[in-house]
């Protein structure tokens, strides 16, 4: 396959990770008519993302292998699994895909009337973390969870693996991570997903972004390093 048709395979799926997780988040979370809240809850955008990702695994990952982030990317290229020279083409694609789907998403929901884009469910630290949560305590949670987020995928993906079900055990392990984490920091694990409502979102999102880039990228990179050395390499094949 094609490094352009791989490409264009991320930034699809991509932008279903970024249009259905913060979709749920800016459009499920927001209050009705006659003071009715429809109301999916941590729970619910977990669950959202979770889905996602399963979905666009199955449907992609035969074609581009299902990455849909950066910091996933940049673990595989660790782990020796992906080629580095094909890095920058799939984080372009990636944060296209996002932009797109944040772009998207903010012309449906700004046609509701007296909306506001408020945080538009970009991540934070300090003021901007939901919970308040400090820049330190922001910046672990980031880095544990995308290491752990890349063992799962790298474990999940091993040719030792039982076959077919990664992408069950991938949805499930980015739920579990938003179950945990959304009140820290708005859950990120993913550069792209974080760069595109923070292009909308009103507060200091954009001046916070480099958090979650940094993060995710250097717990991914620890995960590339630590799943080979404690299981081994994976045959090929």
């Amino acid at each position: 396959m094609s490094i352009g048709k791989r490409a264009v395979a991320e930034l699809i799926g991509t932008f279903w990770l970024v249009l259905g997780g913060c979709g749920s988040a800016v459009l499920a979370l927001t209050f009705l008519g006659g003071g009715v809240q429809l109301g999916i809850g941590l729970v619910g955008v977990s669950l959202a993302f979770g889905l996602t990702v399963l979905t666009g695994v199955y449907a992609l990952g035969h074609v581009s292998g299902g990455h849909f982030n950066p910091a996933v990317t940049a673990g595989l290229v660790a782990a020796r699994r992906f080629p580095a020279g094909e890095l920058i083409p799939y984080w372009v694609a990636q944060v296209l895909g996002a932009v797109a789907a944040a772009a998207v998403l903010w012309l449906v929901a700004s046609g509701k009337p007296d909306w506001a884009p408020g945080r538009f469910a970009a991540n934070g630290y300090g003021d901007f973390s939901p919970g308040k949560y400090s820049l330190g305590a922001c910046l672990v949670t980031e880095v544990v969870m995308t290491f752990m987020f890349l063992i799962v995928i790298l474990g999940a993906t091993d040719a030792r693996a039982p076959k077919g079900f990664a992408g069950l055990a991938i949805g499930l392990a980015l739920t579990l991570i938003h179950l945990i984490s959304i009140p820290v920091t708005a859950t990120s694990v993913n550069p792209a997903r974080s760069t595109g409502p923070a292009l909308f979102a009103v507060g200091p999102a954009l001046s916070q972004l480099w958090l979650f880039w940094v993060a995710p990228l250097v717990g991914a990179a620890l995960a590339g390093v630590v799943y080979p050395a404690v299981a081994g390499e994976s045959p090929k094949g």
